[in-house]
């Protein structure tokens, strides 16, 4: 089994904005094609922030742990979580 290319593991995925500098989070289970599409302007929620540079993302096991990651890291917690495991990219990003 390869874990990056399976077809049951779903990822939950932090972007950076090279734009406004700010992330944006969320899950899929096909992470080359919805970051390209994030970046090719097809996602609404992004449109306007591109580009984007993929800076975290994590594999689950099934859609429901993924979701339940990705509410975690939007969460007060969530982003401390974060913005002490990528503290190196941030302080080079100002």
């Amino acid at each position: 089994m390869n874990p990056v290319r399976d077809d049951k593991s779903w990822y939950t995925y932090v972007l950076w904005s090279l734009k406004d500098r700010e992330t944006y989070t969320g899950s899929t289970n096909d992470l080359r094609k919805r970051f390209k599409q994030h970046n090719d302007g097809l996602s609404r929620s992004t449109k306007g922030r591109r580009p984007l540079k993929l800076i975290y993302y994590e594999m689950c096991m099934n859609e429901q742990d993924a979701r339940s990651r990705e509410l975690f890291l939007k969460s007060g917690m969530g982003k401390r979580y974060l913005k002490n495991r990528l503290k190196g990219f941030l302080s080079l990003t100002g």
